[in-house]
């Protein structure tokens, strides 16, 4: 497995592994991408702010997220809980997806572990993660791969999400 960054040509793909996780997502009786994002405009967007990427093998992509290092607003307060490191830079993993032919092939872990290697290059020393409460197949991904449950967090539309950070 190989992990690039994800150029124009990679936007159909990626479009389709996202619909592919928001049925899975559905199937798990909770809101999350349900709304119409993630979407071609975010896909395209990531691609373009070059911080999308995804996880190929033999040619073929079997992931994608926004895999990048800096901040992220809706973490600049957690609740019922708190953050393991005040770092106000940290790596952070958006909208990760796993084709159906990807699962349980270590495929999130491995973009888990990559956005480790871009956070250590980069100089910081702890990684941010959210997911909707009720997302137990990511919540279990994030606590295989050394996340810790922080707290609460809110979305701009004052969604709930669960915070996790890990050290590295």
């Amino acid at each position: 497995m190989t992990i690039r960054n994800a150029e124009p040509k990679d936007a159909a793909r990626i479009l389709e592994i996202i619909e592919s996780a928001k049925l899975s997502i559905r199937a798990l009786g909770i809101d999350q991408w349900q709304n119409g994002y993630p979407n071609m405009e975010s896909v395209l967007s990531d691609i373009e702010n070059g911080i999308g990427r995804v996880l190929e093998e033999n040619g073929e992509i079997l992931a994608a997220a926004a895999v990048y290092v800096g901040n992220e607003p809706t973490y600049d307060r957690i609740y019922d809980g708190a953050w393991l490191t005040g770092n106000n830079t940290y790596g952070i993993i958006h909208r990760i997806a796993v084709a159906p032919e990807g699962k349980n092939r270590g495929a999130a872990s491995a973009m888990m572990k990559y956005c480790a290697a871009l956070s250590r290059e980069a100089g910081v020393s702890s990684l941010r993660c959210d997911t909707h409460p009720g997302n137990v197949i990511m919540r279990h991904t994030l606590e295989k791969n050394g996340y810790r449950f922080c707290g609460t967090i809110y979305l701009e539309d004052g969604s709930t999400r669960v915070g996790y950070e890990k050290t590295i």
